[in-house]
């Protein structure tokens, strides 16, 4: 099928698809600064053979799962020969909006709030909402903001809110029958041309901050550990 090319990302190409459809390419060259890979940077600052396959082997698991359970997703199909992954279009909100939901109080949520609560305390799966902004260190926006923006619907936030919950959930009892705990994961979300919000994008180690008996687990560990 013949395919052009949308647009060169970090981690990631993007391509269109005859059908209408995109095609995700997901590369080896990881996020990281001085040759050191860290999730949160937003650099390509290292590239790790195999990464971009084990990236797609446990994005299709979990779309696979989530579409099961009846949440909307942007997953069609993947090829693993190819490292691609087959995705319906939709688009994003605003500029980009990344969505976090948190399981325990830590890394940016304990520097906002440690004043009021206990590194690693409980969270009821809260979830935050952040502009995809590199300049501004990725503001977090209150529903309230993003619905007098005009980024989106009241339902779309509502909707997207539990939604996050429900794929959270499904990816932390997973991940707790593999002896590991999820403390937060990042999301991606879009929606259809009738306005149906979708998680769009990938659910990889990289996006998530796991922990085993305590420990933390770096994102190639953690790959390791899940397919084993």
């Amino acid at each position: 099928m013949e395919k052009k090319l949308l647009y060169t990302g970090k981690t990631k190409n993007v391509y269109e698809l005859e059908n209408g459809n995109c095609l995700l390419l997901f590369k080896d060259d990881c996020t990281g600064k001085d040759g050191v890979f860290d999730p949160g940077e937003n650099q390509v600052g290292i590239t790790i053979d195999g990464v971009g396959d084990v990236n797609l082997r446990m994005s299709i698991y979990f779309f696979e799962k989530i579409n099961a359970a009846g949440i909307k997703t942007h997953y069609v199909d993947a090829d693993l020969d190819t490292t691609t992954m087959e995705v319906l279009p939709a688009k994003v909100f605003g500029k980009g909006l990344e969505v976090i939901c948190r399981y325990k109080a830590v890394g940016s949520f304990i520097r906002r709030y440690g004043d009021y609560i206990a590194e690693g305390s409980d969270l009821p799966a809260y979830v935050e909402m952040t502009f995809k902004n590199d300049e501004k260190g990725d503001p977090l926006v209150t529903k309230d903001a993003l619905v007098a923006l005009g980024v989106m619907t009241d339902k779309q936030y509502d909707d997207m809110k539990k939604m996050t919950q429900d794929i959270t959930k499904i990816v932390a009892d997973d991940l707790k029958e593999k002896g590991l705990d999820l403390y937060d994961i990042k999301f991606e979300f879009g929606y259809d041309p009738e306005g149906n919000v979708m998680l769009i994008d990938e659910i990889a180690s990289g996006n998530m901050r796991v922990y085993k008996d305590g420990e933390y687990i770096d994102p190639m560990t953690l790959s390791k550990l899940f397919f084993a």
